[in-house]
């Protein structure tokens, strides 16, 4: 059992992770500031704690808090934190910017969720329309050691399968690496590629195709075109016009050097867009 403090508990994040942490036997203490976060506390029949009431003696501080925050409030409680705690952030934005507070003898651990995949054996409604994760669906989640000593890492990660729970596999990786999988991979550009796919659906209904017929008809391509690129299909291939169509639009659609999202400069400014933005 461990005592955790979770600040932004009745938030969006903070929420879900409030309700995951309640099946487990660690003393939760949560620290709410909003109205909006407060009632969604007091309706699951729960009560804030003053933020240094409940971050004296925390073995983990979860900050569940937004992207453009973590940094400030992170600075905001540093002094208040005892020599080894963990401070686990869910995002690897603001501790890639280094926006963490100069304290070597705190643990910095950072966890994020990969989502429930695609592909998937969930057969419960609820679990199939939890797309987020951390609800009914399982998924895997990444983890990461900042700061602090070898032995921290298992209580960051059995921490971070609770909250993000029920998981499959928990991947370590380094904060650069998480910072690569988000924003840059996950975001910058699956997220731009699919807003892409959107509005190609939308021209197509501009141009007269009926929207059901062109929505059930890309969500229906893309089950089985993921499922050839991510090689789910056993000897499943595109076909050779397929072939075709595709390695011609690549130059019409993409820049040639549009991997260079990927190169530090990139990834830093990306993550400094996040954290300031």
């Amino acid at each position: 059992m461990a005592r955790i403090a979770i600040i932004g508990a009745g938030g969006k994040m903070g929420g879900r992770i409030t309700d995951n942490l309640l099946k487990t036997d660690h003393e939760v203490r949560h620290v709410e500031v909003s109205e909006r976060g407060i009632a969604n506390l007091a309706a699951r029949g729960l009560a804030p704690r003053p933020l240094r009431d409940a971050l004296d003696g925390a073995d983990a501080v979860i900050l569940a808090v937004p992207d453009n925050r973590i940094g400030k409030v992170a600075s905001d409680i540093g002094d208040a934190l005892q020599p080894n705690t963990m401070l686990i952030v869910l995002d690897a934005a603001a501790p890639y910017a280094g926006e963490m507070p100069d304290r070597p003898d705190l643990t910095y651990f950072v966890a994020h969720p990969c989502h429930p995949p695609i592909f998937n054996d969930e057969v419960d409604p609820a679990a199939k329309a939890d797309f987020f994760g951390g609800i009914a669906a399982k998924q895997h989640i990444v983890c990461a050691l900042m700061q602090g000593p070898e032995t921290a890492y298992a209580l960051g990660e059995t921490i971070a399968r609770q909250i993000y729970a029920p998981v499959m596999r928990a991947h370590r990786v380094t904060v650069e690496q998480m910072a690569i999988l988000e924003p840059v991979l996950s975001e910058t550009v699956t997220g731009t590629c699919l807003t892409i796919i959107r509005e190609a659906m939308d021209e197509a209904v501009a141009r007269g195709v009926p929207e059901q017929a062109a929505r059930d008809f890309v969500l229906g391509h893309l089950n089985v075109e993921i499922a050839i690129v991510f090689q789910e299909l056993p000897n499943g291939t595109f076909s050779d016009g397929a072939k075709l169509a595709i390695e011609k639009a690549k130059g019409e659609l993409f820049k040639s050097d549009w991997k260079r999202v990927f190169e530090p400069e990139a990834l830093r400014q990306s993550v400094l867009d996040i954290t300031q933005g």
